[in-house]
């Protein structure tokens, strides 16, 4: 400690106490007060003051291991350097342990160690031990005789019985001598400790010095003296809180604060432990037992946890000690979970175990709740009773159900190291599996080959047979499924109903999600009467999945739109969830997306992102983080895409994310591409996807994917290869009118880009015929073909259509293209100013979304069109349009697109002077003064008008 703070008045009591020991009055001096509290320091700083004064100082500090070293203190104090050279050898001669032995018994041969010859403090002492007390008193008394003697003896709660009972003869005889003995003890509630300081004090010349903890202002002046004002006011009152106002704790705070750059060990572990070693018989064991309990444990668990080695009110009484010491808050805790740790960790490894396993025998007894018992036996490692393992497994699904995915897999862990029965442990092998991929499904996988022998076994259900089905789908080993699949078809038989049905659910999911896989493989059809019943142990998210699956294979997405929006609110609001969770999840915003809600899925995939965050669940976050950056990219918002994707495989590595990396990857491809991140965008296509891949949907995103990249980066021929084979994908796999990807529309692009205007209208066409058509994300993106390929007579007229339908999707990519597409038509018409407005409302929302090649491509498009640099215009636009009523920005929109006032008042069903006058008041308004001034994005602010 640099400084003593707030112990001047002891010091000066000490300082008194010298000057008459000086006078030839000798005295004694017990200093006492909590662990901590600076008593060795004050007798540091004391003794450099008395050696200044030409005091000799003799020190001896006792210790709990020596305690039972008959005269150990005492010889410790005869043999100290300093002492006088003609008494230096009779002081060492007669504080050697031999004297203690009684002449009478020696001469028998026998030394009389133990009771006798220690001083048993229950029986008198023996009178060798009487006689070795007075001679070397006598000695002591007469080397001080010519100079002074400050005798310092440090925690003599621990000294050996035989050399406290010279310290109470030397305590008899200090008057008229030139000795001041200065001892330091804790103060401690055991009695042998009460007794010694009662015989220290019943004399006269005896004093006792009690210190005290730091006030809260002496704790902060010791903080700033070692951090410098400025960083003690910041860190000061952190500190002191954590100190409890013990110097010993406070110093070493600071000094791991200090030297934090450079010390990689704390300080306050090693300082608390210190003060708890030191504390006497007992004390560190009773933390120890209170860390491992918990902070809230009674006093009474702790006995019992200690078992006869303390009772309850001996567990109260050293709380109380170390509150007062400033060890244990208040409340009788210890202030950190970094004191809590360094108190765990001062056990050796099997005392800990031991201690756990007790502490977990003693919560089953109690009756304490599973998680308690569980907690114990996971930090024990062992689970040897036959209570343990259910208790465990209890404890994790609990854990499972709070979304405490680390605490249930380390349950789980121990419970299958420890169950005997094998069908028990492929059950909680299962188990385990299923938690570990909520957390990483790489780590998961080690667990598909013996989960595949339990199956074949019989030690495992069918529902969770099916669960180790779509793990082994999900790490590409299809064959694998497909054989477990098999031998599931083989076991159910027309006699099982539920099993029939869970198997069917899972054929339809499969059909869908893994159409290269499911092809001829049908279970038999339930009869008419089973076909909607209800089986309690069917998982209801199956279920779901496999409905919505099943209605996304018919093409039917549109009547599937509650049931979805149902499974995504169960999603984002239950508690608890099973292994199908997620499937039902993505699935629900697929439905949403194919019947044209990109908007609702937006607001959906950002709500189950956050629960996913909330839960810590690393799995499902990835998960709706890259069905989140598909639907931003639905939306035309490639730099949003691009940050889902790439958190996407952050929260999963490609690895961990097995054969579903190709959603990720494909969306990050496309959204890069399209932000002009060509390079970035080819680096993802190096990744190594196996071709089990590509049996499924993710595979065929990915290849849509790829071909996007290669349209965007100008090799056609690339481009049209990917797409017609996703064409052939999807037609070998029976989904070609499932809309799973437009890849006609796609193809039909890239062929005009080859110029070949034949093929493109042919496909485009199809595209028109489909089903599906006459969705807005679908249509206008081929309407928008369908002009490029088509006469130029009905390109305006097409091209209109295309952009009320492409506003309508939410596509802004697909506007930035047919406002482009459309600004030409009116150019080569003659119409240039509403060419130039269409131009600069693309060029505006190219901007917005960071569409760089298209921005790029328009600015040279304005050249060919021989127009002012759209940029240019966008910087002087004005701002203000937040001033503008509603009916006034419907009007204002339209006439940035160039609506003559007429047309306007047509499209709106007001008088043309009604839309002079909303004019007027806009012009005002936003300080322009004609209508080409009206800034680009007010339309952006209109959804579909008219």
């Amino acid at each position: 400690m640099p400084s003593l703070l707030e112990r001047d008045a002891h010091i000066d009591r000490l300082d008194h106490l010298l000057a008459e020991c000086l006078g030839r009055a000798g005295r004694v001096a017990l200093v006492d007060g909590p662990l901590g509290s600076g008593k060795s320091e004050l007798l540091r700083v004391f003794a450099a003051r008395a050696a200044e004064r030409g005091v000799l100082v003799v020190g001896a500090g006792c210790s709990v291991q020596e305690r039972d070293l008959p005269f150990g203190i005492a010889d410790r104090i005869a043999r100290s350097p300093g002492w006088p050279a003609g008494h230096a050898e009779r002081l060492a001669a007669l504080a050697d342990p031999a004297v203690l032995a009684d002449p009478a018994e020696s001469a028998g041969g026998t030394a009389l160690h133990g009771t006798a010859a220690a001083g048993d403090p229950a029986g008198p002492p023996s009178p060798a031990l009487l006689r070795a007390c007075r001679d070397l008193t006598t000695a002591l008394l007469a080397a001080a005789a010519d100079t002074p003697v400050l005798l310092c003896v440090e925690d003599i709660g621990h000294a050996d019985e035989a050399s406290l009972h010279f310290l109470r003869h030397l305590v008899r005889h200090l008057p008229q001598s030139r000795v001041l003995l200065l001892l330091t003890d804790g103060s401690a509630p055991w009695p042998a400790r009460r007794r010694l300081h009662a015989e220290l004090l019943r004399h006269p010349h005896a004093h006792r010095l009690a210190l005290a903890p730091l006030s809260r202002a002496g704790a902060l002046r010791l903080v700033t003296e070692g951090l410098g004002e400025e960083e003690a006011r910041h860190r000061g009152p952190g500190l002191v809180d954590v100190a409890g106002g013990n110097p010993l704790l406070l110093h070493a705070l600071v000094e791991e604060h200090l030297d934090r750059a450079y010390e990689p060990e704390p300080r306050y572990g090693p300082a608390l432990l210190s003060c708890l070693h030191r504390a006497g018989p007992g004390v560190l064991r009773v933390v120890q037992a209170q860390a491992v309990l918990g902070e809230e444990a009674p006093a009474e668990d702790v006995a019992r946890l200690l078992g006869e080695r303390e009772s309850a009110g001996g567990v109260a009484r050293i709380r109380a000690t170390l509150t007062a010491a400033g060890l244990l808050d208040g409340e009788g805790r210890l202030r950190t979970t970094a004191a809590r740790a360094a108190v765990l960790e001062d056990l050796a490894p099997h005392e800990r175990t031991e201690l756990r396993l007790r502490a977990a025998q003693l919560a089953h007894e109690t009756g304490s709740p599973a998680a308690e018992v569980a907690r114990h036996l996971v930090e024990a490692g062992r689970a040897p009773a036959p209570w343990a393992v259910a208790a465990l497994t209890e404890a994790a699904e609990h854990a499972l159900l709070d979304h405490r995915h680390r605490t249930a897999v380390a349950c789980l862990h121990l419970a299958h190291k420890e169950a005997a029965e094998e069908n028990d442990r492929a059950v909680l092998r299962h188990r385990l599996a299923q938690a570990e991929w909520r957390l990483n499904p790489s780590t998961a996988a080690r667990h598909l080959v013996p989960l595949t022998a339990a199956v074949r076994a019989g030690h495992l259900g069918l529902a969770e047979a099916l669960v180790l089905v779509r793990s082994l789908l999900w790490h590409g080993r299809g064959a694998e499924a497909l054989a477990v699949l098999d031998l599931l078809r083989a076991r159910t038989g027309p006699a099982s109903p539920t099993e029939t049905g869970a198997l069917r659910d899972v054929e339809t999911w499969l059909a869908h999600t893994h159409p290269g896989l499911a092809r001829g493989r049908r279970v038999p059809a339930l009869p008419a009467d089973l076909r909607h019943a209800v089986a309690p142990d069917v998982d209801p998210q199956l279920r779901a999945a496999a409905a919505l699956a099943g209605a996304l294979t018919r093409g039917r997405a549109a009547e599937a739109v509650d049931h979805a929006q149902q499974v995504l609110h169960d999603a984002a609001h239950l508690r608890g969830s099973t292994a199908w969770a997620e499937e039902a999840a993505l699935l629900a915003l697929r439905v949403l997306l194919q019947a044209g809600r990109a908007d609702t899925a937006a607001v959906w995939s950002q709500r189950l992102l956050g629960t996913a965050a909330r839960r810590e669940a690393p799995t499902a976050t990835a998960l709706y983080s890259a069905a989140h950056a598909e639907v931003a990219l639905r939306l035309g918002e490639p730099t949003t895409a691009a940050e889902y994707g790439r958190a996407a495989l952050t929260h999963l590595s490609p690895t961990a994310w097995g054969i579903a990396v190709g959603l990720p990857l494909g969306t990050l491809i496309v959204a890069e591409s399209r932000t002009g991140e060509h390079r970035s965008a080819a680096k993802h296509l190096t990744h190594a996807v196996g071709e089990a891949m590509f049996q499924s949907l993710y595979g065929l995103h990915y290849l849509f994917a790829r071909g996007e990249h290669y349209l965007t980066a100008r090799h056609g021929h690339a481009a049209l290869a990917d797409f017609l084979s996703c064409g052939d994908l999807l037609r070998t796999w029976g989904l070609d009118g499932a809309g799973v990807v437009p890849w006609r529309t796609r193809a039909a692009d890239a062929w005009l880009r080859l110029d070949d205007r034949d093929r493109a209208w042919r496909l485009i066409h199809e595209q028109l015929s489909r089903a599906d058509a006459d969705l807005p994300h679908n249509r206008g993106p081929a309407l928008r073909l369908l002009a490029a390929a088509g006469p130029a007579g009905r390109r305006g007229a097409l091209l209109t259509e295309a952009v009320d339908l492409t506003e309508a999707s939410g596509d802004r990519y697909e506007q930035v293209r047919v406002l482009t597409d459309l600004s030409r038509v009116y150019h080569s018409a003659g119409n240039k100013r509403r060419a130039r407005l269409l131009l600069r409302q693309a060029l505006h929302l190219a901007n917005m979304c960071a569409l760089k090649p298209l921005a790029q491509e328009l600015l040279s498009v304005s050249a060919d069109l021989g127009e002012s640099d759209p940029a240019a215009d966008e910087a002087r636009e004005p701002g203000g349009a937040d001033a503008l009523t509603e009916s006034e920005r419907r009007v204002a929109s339209l006439a940035v697109l160039g609506y003559t006032n007429r047309e306007i008042a047509g499209r709106l069903y007001v008088t043309a002077s009604t839309v002079e006058q909303h004019l007027t008041r806009v012009y005002r308004k936003l300080g322009v003064r004609r209508r080409k001034d009206l800034p680009a994005d007010l339309r952006t602010s209109l959804r579909k008008t008219g």
